[in-house]
């Protein structure tokens, strides 16, 4: 929410301090802001290769010029009002279209189609917008019409659009959707305020700025989110450590096994149950905030809380994944496991339930897999750090792991709940 609101929020910022008066900055300077975010945006887009915020700015800039240049103006009267519709259908149209567009960079076999689609879109309204007669023309200068109402086609267009990028921006929470429907608005309150004038420049200028806060957002979430589990990442984890005060407690959790179902169901079947067991560790209750670490390894921190005040929360997660299956789409070609997974190496022989996983683990005719994991969990202590903390987690989780997995160790208490059974591929 705070992702989606925030644009919003500027938006309705920009427009109070317009209408309230308590700013009131000359045509000059909002035409100098509209090109300073344009080419702000221009060159970051190209920077990080964001090819559908690059083609979002050009379509905001062609769309300013093209009711500028016709309007001379006087939007209501003269071609300007013929270039304030046919903008008020381009623009939102264009917006969807760079919505569903995928990140290809900046070759010239990806940004041809779209640099022809503008250019042909220009001609086209450069056309229906050739000049009226002199006469004609000279009368609509003499006497301008205040602006009116945008035609209901206009109306339609962008509401429709607002929806699709909205909808868009709840499935994936891309940025980018979230920046183009910001942009969107304040396209729209541009053309409602007759496209041209210091009204209109200025939003036009504000969605141009928060199409380049999009890029900025966009770099925030690559680098502090997993971009496979969407969960906050390793570096926003040891940020947290450094803002978190006594008392915490840190839990480090483990998928079992998850080398050996890479091996035996690919891959594609491995990010699968790394998107499951995130989605069961983004709603872990407590208070906890969880993280992907790397790999099959994730880290819960529970600020303000104890060892014990943790445990039951930390069971309800280790029974929620325990519970939780995933269908297979397909059987992989790969048949035989290459080898034990990471944290098999210290102090596990091999167990009874061996054989069972092997046989879970051969590829006959399995739909679905279910998956477990192991939890160390260590509480803050006044002579150790964050850092110490971690490692005291981290060692709690190899005993969990020697112990027969699917359990829970904590590091005040070695192998304080024991746990026997193994499920799917755990």
């Amino acid at each position: 929410m705070k992702s989606l609101l925030t644009p919003g929020i500027c938006l309705l910022a920009v427009a109070a301090l317009l209408h309230t008066g308590l700013l009131n900055p000359s045509v000059a300077l909002i035409t100098f802001a509209f090109y300073g975010g344009l080419i702000a945006g221009l060159l970051m887009a190209w920077r990080f290769h964001s090819s559908r915020i690059f083609f979002a700015l050009v379509v905001l800039f062609l769309a300013q010029q093209a009711i500028s240049y016709f309007s001379g103006g006087h939007v209501p009267a003269s071609p300007g009002s013929t270039a304030l519709a046919a903008v008020g259908l381009l623009l939102p149209l264009n917006f969807v279209l760079l919505s569903f567009e995928q990140e290809k960079g900046f070759t010239f076999s990806n940004v041809a189609p779209a640099g022809l689609l503008l250019f042909v879109q220009s001609v086209f309204v450069a056309v229906l917008c050739r000049p009226e007669p002199l006469a004609a023309a000279q009368h609509a200068l003499r006497h301008p019409q205040a602006a009116g109402p945008l035609p209901f086609a206009t109306m339609l267009a962008f509401a429709a659009a607002a929806v699709v990028l909205l909808i868009r921006f709840l499935l994936f929470h891309k940025p980018a959707e979230n920046g183009l429907l910001w942009a969107l608005a304040a396209g729209f309150l541009a053309l409602r305020f007759g496209g041209v004038g210091r009204l209109a420049s200025a939003y036009f200028a504000t969605a141009a700025f928060l199409l380049a806060l999009s890029i900025v957002e966009t770099s925030y979430l690559l680098a502090y989110h997993d971009e496979l589990t969407t969960l906050p990442s390793r570096r926003a984890f040891h940020e947290a450590l450094l803002r978190v005060v006594p008392p915490y407690s840190i839990a480090m959790v483990d998928i079992d096994h998850f080398k050996r179902c890479n091996d035996t169901y690919g891959h594609a079947t491995g990010d699968q149950v790394l998107r499951l067991v995130a989605s069961r560790l983004a709603r872990v209750s407590g208070g906890g905030q969880a993280y992907r670490c790397g790999g099959e390894e994730f880290a819960v921190l529970f600020p303000g809380k104890t060892t014990s005040d943790v445990l039951e929360h930390l069971e309800k997660l280790r029974a929620g994944i325990e519970a939780s299956t995933l269908r297979l789409r397909g059987k992989d070609r790969r048949q035989d496991a290459r080898g034990p997974d990471r944290r098999s190496s210290r102090g596990r022989g091999r167990s009874p339930n061996g054989k069972t996983i092997r046989q879970v683990l051969s590829p006959t005719s399995v739909t679905e897999i279910s998956v477990t994991a192991s939890t160390g969990v260590a509480t803050s202590r006044q002579d150790c750090s964050a850092e110490q903390i971690v490692q005291a987690a981290d060692k709690a989780l190899y005993r969990a792991k020697a112990a027969g997995r699917n359990r829970i160790e904590t590091a005040s208490s070695p192998r304080r709940r024991v746990r026997t059974k193994t499920a799917g591929i755990a």
